[in-house]
């Protein structure tokens, strides 16, 4: 997921894409202790685009207060 793409959601879209996210790390974690990853670089993009969300909620909350 892009920077671009991030700042086109909306609050709630944020929210729920967050949670999409933390969702594929964990069962990538859980491959990642059971089996071996295809492409183990999934790990770092996702840990990164949930970084890019939570700065985007901080980033609105500031403008906001």
């Amino acid at each position: 997921m892009k920077a671009k793409e991030v700042h086109t959601l909306n609050d709630e879209e944020l929210k729920i894409e967050e949670g999409n996210l933390r969702q594929q790390l964990f069962t990538l974690r859980s491959q990642a202790v059971t089996e071996k990853l295809e492409n183990p670089r999934q790990l770092r993009n996702l840990r990164r685009d949930i970084a890019r969300v939570l700065t985007e909620q901080s980033a609105r909350k500031q403008k906001k207060a």
